[in-house]
């Protein structure tokens, strides 16, 4: 008999004989063979001269109402925060993870048999305990949206959440199917968030790989814009290299490189008004400059951007202690993606995580890669909740898993069925919004219509995603959509998604069907005050 391998560990590679070797960036990433710049500079001292004293000691205030003229952001241009987390390889999401149900929305349970396709014997289904209306003990609601109680996700998340965070948490699913183990689905939906207005104060968009998405999976051709394509931030030292504000802050204190910048920029406003009036080349020198100086006074001190750094996020008191931050790349390349996007640096970000082509015939392999996922998702909503902002935060893969029925009977198997091989049917994404205000609200005006509205789409009681039960179900593209659609509603903006770049042909139907891709009432009139 052919012997069996144990399962593999959290960082290993995964070796299939069904799959083609291993040749792009993405099949790498997939397989757990990789881990899944731009730069702004001030100017140099050897460039200024002025005299500083004709300068205040901090960015005034009449060239702070100059910044947004000069394309400087504001601190995440008043918009909700946006992370997504892509699981390349074909994760488990439905079942197993999230609760994905019938057409009654989540707890409109499947079939014992569509559980075990999903990896859950009939002993720890979800419907055992259950009766209409009152969950049983396999289904747990602290995030608002439903997830297995022993799901690995889940368990994860509530390590790294305080109970009063995961209170102001809601969420939804979606049940969509995608292409398994390729980088070809348009997933990403970053392009999208910045279209609907995220932007950041250093730059707009960020993501754990160099490519055109940030991630593993494409953006929607549609959606591309070169002028924002994500800076690679997937370390602390990524996010402390994305400013340069010269030797000046090196030699003089912050406060007084700002001055001198602000003179240089009052002098030049004087000269060229007086040298030339072509005003196309004096706004380029002078917000040259203004871009030095508001450089040096937000960020001539680099600890305020490094995430090492930050109490909140390792440390005695940190979300992640020095030790899981010093030997999990994972855990630095979370906290470096959370700190820009969070603290407004950057309107969205995309953490990739590779290695989930987990169908390796055990289900311990899947479970911790799992359990290590939710680990970095409760990080990015406890981050969300420690600084008091709120968080979109999205999670798809390429794919999905499927399970012949077999049992793990391990300790990290846990007693589950072994993941066996891919399945795109059972595939599925979903998203948690933090609300420090409150848990966000589901529309509808009953029970019944809320949970319609917290699983947008569903499956049949096979466990495979009903194609017709929603525009994203079989399109990858008009899934991105749908989820725009959500970050717009957060803002009371759905009214606007049909003229917005990039989806005025947008596929989702009318304003009644947008309404009923919708899950959350607004969270924010507009922007953030």
């Amino acid at each position: 008999m052919a012997r069996r391998r144990g399962p593999y560990g959290l960082d290993e590679p995964l070796f299939h004989p069904d799959h083609k070797r291993p040749v792009t960036r993405r099949d790498f990433i997939a397989q757990g063979f990789m881990a899944g710049a731009g730069t702004m500079f001030g100017t140099s001292i050897l460039g200024l001269f002025a005299n500083p004293k004709a300068a205040h000691a901090a960015l005034s205030s009449d060239l702070e109402s100059l910044k947004s003229s000069c394309g400087i952001a504001v601190q995440g241009a008043g918009k909700i925060p946006f992370i997504c987390f892509d699981l390349a390889g074909g994760a488990n999401i439905s079942g197993s993870n999230v609760l994905v149900g019938q057409q009654g929305g989540q707890l409109d349970f499947l079939s014992t048999a569509g559980y075990s396709k999903l990896g859950l014997p009939g002993d720890i289904t979800p419907a055992i305990g259950s009766s209409p209306g009152i969950p049983g003990g396999f289904v747990n609601q602290e995030l608002g949206l439903a997830f297995h109680s022993d799901s690995a996700f889940l368990r994860g998340i509530l390590e790294k959440t305080q109970a009063t965070t995961r209170g102001f948490v809601n969420g939804a699913v979606i049940p969509a199917r995608s292409d398994n183990d390729t980088g070809n689905n348009p997933h990403n939906p970053m392009y999208g968030i910045y279209n609907a207005g995220a932007d950041g104060s250093l730059v707009s968009l960020i993501g754990s790989s160099s490519s055109d998405s940030g991630g593993n999976s494409m953006a929607p051709a549609m959606l591309m814009n070169p002028k924002v394509r994500p800076t690679k931030v997937d370390r602390p030292s990524d996010v402390t290299g994305l400013v340069d504000v010269g030797d000046l802050v090196g030699l003089l204190d912050q406060s007084d490189a700002v001055a001198v910048m602000e003179a240089i920029y009052r002098i030049s406003d004087q000269k060229t008004g007086v040298v030339t009036t072509d005003e196309v080349v004096k706004k380029l020198v002078d917000c040259g400059y203004l871009k030095s100086a508001d450089l040096a006074d937000r960020f001539g001190n680099p600890a305020s951007l490094n995430p090492a750094l930050d109490t909140d996020i390792v440390g005695p008191s940190g979300i992640f202690s020095q030790a899981e931050f010093d030997s999990d790349g994972e855990f630095r390349k979370t906290a470096s993606v959370m700190k820009m996007v969070l603290n407004g640096y950057a309107g969205a970000g995309t953490i990739t995580m590779g290695g989930f082509d987990y169908h390796t015939g055990d289900r311990a392999t899947g479970e911790r890669r799992d359990l290590r996922a939710g680990r970095c998702m409760g990080a990015c909503l406890e981050y969300a909740a420690r600084l008091g902002i709120p968080l979109m935060m999205y999670v798809f893969s390429d794919g999905s898993v499927a399970s012949n029925g077999r049992i793990d009977d391990s300790a990290d198997g846990r007693g589950k069925g072994e993941w066996t091989g891919d399945n795109s049917s059972t595939a599925a994404s979903f998203f948690l919004v933090y609300n420090p205000n409150g848990r966000p609200t589901l529309l509808g005006s009953s029970i019944e219509q809320q949970e319609r509205h917290r699983q947008i789409g569903h499956m049949r009681a096979d466990a495979s995603v009903e194609t017709a039960s929603s525009p994203a179900a079989n399109n990858v593209n008009l899934l991105v959509n749908t989820v725009v659609l959500n970050y717009m509603a957060l803002h009371d903006e759905q009214n606007q998604f049909s003229s917005t770049p990039g989806f005025q042909q947008h596929g989702l139907g009318s304003s009644s069907d947008l309404d009923r891709l919708t899950a959350f009432q607004p969270i924010v009139n507009g922007t953030i005050g």
